[in-house]
Parts: structure tokens; C-alpha cells; sequence
């Protein structure tokens, strides 16, 4: 099992780094497996040695080896999240036939985020695939017909909750894609959706609190902060730990 952990986390590492690539390629008009990377502040073809996951941000101490010029931990945190989101899949669903479907999903996430976090904005025909891939492994999860119903009546509520609140404030305190996007998330955490939309809130409240404690005094610029990141990580949370906030007490 350890080894097979190790396999699907080594998986993960590689997907990452593809996944990268989408998020920083799409709707530029570059290919996604044709055309070689290079270097963000010099524009050198990147050699082999220096796309291994991880390991080449690691061994380049974080600068380029062309130019030495500063490289963003973004994409070695991403092969280490997504390599961790791999084999804790692993281990939770074993090879069922839910778990393909749930690395689709892993790595669609990904993508959504990365993508959030530069244009904040979440590409449609990759939150589609996304829907569809979580209610794929919802369904295949879900005990009965009727848990699987209940489970999307729940994420539709949720995804409902979001959408309105961006009617009401027009935009101003959420995107509406935030609204499928959670709705897909709550597919995904199946029972555990109502704990991950409320774990979503309290990490992007402490994050917000985080981001205005090291604010200037006196500055009062407005800060516009992705809020997918924020659903991504509650509902992963509730996922895979299955903690419900709403049980205060556990009786014995």
C-alpha cells in the first residue's frame, strides 16, 4: 500500500506540472503539448532537468538556471498539493472504480484554481468537466439512488446560496462561478458538503483577517481575493477528515 501511495503521489507530482501548463497556456492560443516551456523572466527553452517536479525548485534553490532570475514556489506547492490530494485518494477509495474519476477531478481542480488565482475568473468548459467528473464520483460513492439524490439536492442548495448572494451584491462579493464551482465541490464531498462550506468560510475568514493585519495603517485600497481556493480547501477538508463542526458533542 505504501508504494502504491508513494506511485500515485509521484503521479500527482507529474499531473501538477501539466496542469500548470493548461492554466498558464489556455486561451493564449499556445498548444498545451506541443511547444516547449521557458523561462518566465528570460524566455530560454527549459531542459529536462529542470521540469522535474519538486525536485529541480528544489536543487535550483528557487532561481533559474538561465538567469538566475527569482522562480515562483506556486508550481512546486501545486505538484506537492496535488501529489498529497493523489495518494490520500489512494488510500481513502483504493483502486475502486470512483478513483479515476476522482483524480480527474483533483487535477480539474487544480487547473480552476490556478487559473482563479492569475485571472480571477474561473474558465466554464473546465468547470463543466469538473461538475460532471465530482457528480461521476458522487454517484459512484453514494451508498443508494436516493443518498446520491440527497447529496445533490444539498449541493444545489449550496451552489443556490452562492449565486444569490452574487445577484444580491451584484458581483461585488463573489463571481458567479463560484456558484457551480461549489456546487461541483459539494458533489464531490458527498455527505461531508455542509462541513466543507462551512470550513470554506472559516479559511477564508481567517485568511482575510491574515491579509488585513499585514496591510499598511491607514491604507484603504480595496483587496479583490480569489474566493475558490477558499471552497477548494473546506470541502477537500470535509472530505477526507469527515469532521463535522455542526456534532459539538460526541457521546460515547
Amino acid at each position: 500500500m505504501i508504494l502504491m501511495a508513494v506511485f500515485f503521489f509521484v503521479l500527482g507530482a507529474i499531473v501538477a506540472s501539466f496542469a500548470g501548463v493548461v492554466a498558464g497556456r489556455l486561451y493564449t492560443g499556445e498548444g498545451f503539448v506541443s511547444g516547449r516551456s521557458r523561462c518566465d523572466a528570460c524566455g530560454e527553452p527549459l531542459r529536462a532537468r529542470d521540469l522535474v517536479p519538486i525536485f529541480s525548485w528544489l536543487v535550483s534553490r528557487g532561481r533559474a538556471r538561465c538567469c538566475g532570475a527569482r522562480v515562483s514556489p506556486l508550481a512546486p506547492l501545486s505538484e506537492l498539493a496535488l501529489g498529497a490530494l493523489f495518494a490520500l485518494g489512494y488510500l481513502k477509495l483504493g483502486l475502486g472504480s470512483a478513483l479515476p474519476f476522482l483524480l480527474l477531478a483533483f487535477a480539474l481542480l487544480l487547473v480552476l484554481v490556478l487559473y482563479d488565482l492569475a485571472h480571477q475568473i474561473l474558465p466554464p468548459p473546465l468547470l463543466a468537466l469538473f461538475v460532471l467528473s465530482s457528480a461521476l464520483v458522487g454517484y459512484l460513492l453514494a451508498p443508494s439512488l436516493a443518498a446520491f439524490g440527497w447529496s445533490a439536492l444539498v449541493a444545489l442548495s449550496i451552489g443556490s446560496s452562492l449565486a444569490l448572494i452574487h445577484l444580491l451584491s451584484r458581483g461585488r462579493a463573489m463571481g458567479f462561478a463560484d456558484a457551480p464551482f461549489s456546487f461541483g465541490l459539494a458533489l464531490l464531498a458527498g455527505p461531508a458538503a455542509l462541513p466543507g462550506f462551512v470550513f470554506s468560510f472559516w479559511i477564508g475568514a481567517i485568511i482575510g483577517i491574515i491579509i488585513l493585519a499585514g496591510r499598511p495603517r491607514g491604507s484603504r485600497m480595496g483587496i479583490e481575493v480569489p474566493f475558490a481556493p477558499f471552497l477548494a480547501a473546506g470541502f477537500l477538508l470535509a472530505f477526507f477528515t469527515s469532521w463535522n463542526p455542526f456534532i459539538l458533542v460526541v457521546l460515547p
